[in-house]
């Protein structure tokens, strides 16, 4: 069993929260954990850039100037890409850019990163995060409160208005479901603080 610091709201140590090390994986997937971010990477893209292609471009269909005779580079048509006001040669357009991955790469990225913060010491564990309050103020006290001055990673069981409010001004802080935590805000923060509740979802989560 590898133990996990147990604190309350108001940083205070309440024991210790013992994490089985069979849900540990720390000597493979490092490949997936690449993968997976890469496609979250990949995901975030737009891909809405265009460019005009020469059936775009406004202009004649004309010769501009006979092909011999003028002393001229030859020409075929206005809406050249080496000429200016023509068309872009080999450019971009919309497209969707996703990578596939299998649910075993994602479930097993996720392990692995998550497994490296409790190796590491990154992850700490409190009762409960109730805010009586949508105020930022109240927030900010619990981060000063568990040392996390610079911001982190909150997982809990399910979202409360009052935290989602109070947090959203705040940078370098994220609150996300147990459910919904994926790998690159794992490896995003350096700091993870898990609710008991959402503890037991990510134990059944990485099961």
């Amino acid at each position: 069993m590898s133990k996990i610091p147990l604190k309350s709201i108001n940083g205070e140590s309440v024991g210790e929260y013992e994490f089985a090390d069979s849900l540990l994986v720390l000597d493979r997937g490092d490949q997936a954990v690449h993968e997976a971010i890469v496609a979250y990477n990949a995901h975030q893209r737009a891909g809405t850039a265009s460019t005009l292609s020469k059936s775009n471009v406004s202009g004649t269909g004309a010769k501009p100037w006979k092909q011999k005779g003028l002393g001229r580079a030859r020409a075929g048509y206005k809406q050249s890409p080496v000429w200016r006001g023509g068309a872009v040669a080999h450019g971009p357009h919309p497209r969707k850019i996703k990578k596939k991955l299998s649910k075993k790469v994602i479930k097993l990225a996720f392990q692995r990163a998550f497994s490296a913060k409790v190796d590491q010491g990154e992850v700490t564990i409190i009762d409960d995060l109730a805010i009586t309050t949508p105020k930022t103020k109240e927030f900010v006290a619990v981060l000063k409160n568990l040392g996390m001055d610079r911001g982190g990673l909150f997982i809990v069981e399910a979202n409360s208005d009052n935290v989602l409010l109070a947090s959203q001004n705040i940078p370098k802080v994220e609150i996300v479901t147990a459910q919904l935590a994926n790998t690159y805000q794992l490896l995003r923060y350096k700091n993870v603080v898990v609710t008991k509740a959402g503890m037991k979802a990510l134990e059944s989560r990485l099961a």
